[in-house]
């Protein structure tokens, strides 16, 4: 590991945590609205038809958005809401194990299998970030190492 990437996961573990739980809260507000526009060029693109029912769709962008304020709760307050991070966690595993079985035994569609795949990373960088911040916060309280 880097010494830089080191320094910064063991001298600001929460900024790491923090950081992490933004770029998701991004990613899925850019989901949400994705998915509520459904623009015809980027539904063609993604292999749905543009004369698909809109309404579902339109609610997992919802979905979408109101995840990201858990998200962006989390990351605001990492001890007022640690639930909600590790609900987060829970949230991308189960969404992952739905689009990876959507995939694979349902119709095969590129854009799920990609879908699945990040969120299982997102997940996965989740995970990561509070187990860095949990082990630095139980190994140093509330004094990092500097």
């Amino acid at each position: 590991m880097r010494g830089d990437l080191k320094k910064v996961l063991i001298q600001y573990p929460d900024r790491v945590l923090s950081t992490v739980l933004w770029l998701v809260a991004l990613h899925s507000i850019a989901m949400g609205l994705a998915l509520i526009a459904q623009p015809a060029l980027l539904m063609k693109l993604s292999g749905f038809s543009s004369e698909c029912e809109r309404f579902f769709p339109a609610q997992g962008g919802v979905f979408h958005i109101l995840m990201a304020v858990a998200y962006i709760m989390g990351a605001t307050h990492i001890e007022k809401y640690f639930y909600l991070t590790v609900f987060s966690i829970i949230v991308k595993a189960l969404a992952t194990l739905f689009l990876m079985v959507y995939c694979f035994a349902v119709e095969f569609k590129w854009i799920v299998l990609l879908s699945g795949i990040g969120d299982g990373v997102m997940g996965l960088m989740i995970f990561l970030a509070l187990q860095n911040y949990l082990h630095l916060k139980t190994r140093y309280g509330n004094r990092y190492v500097k």
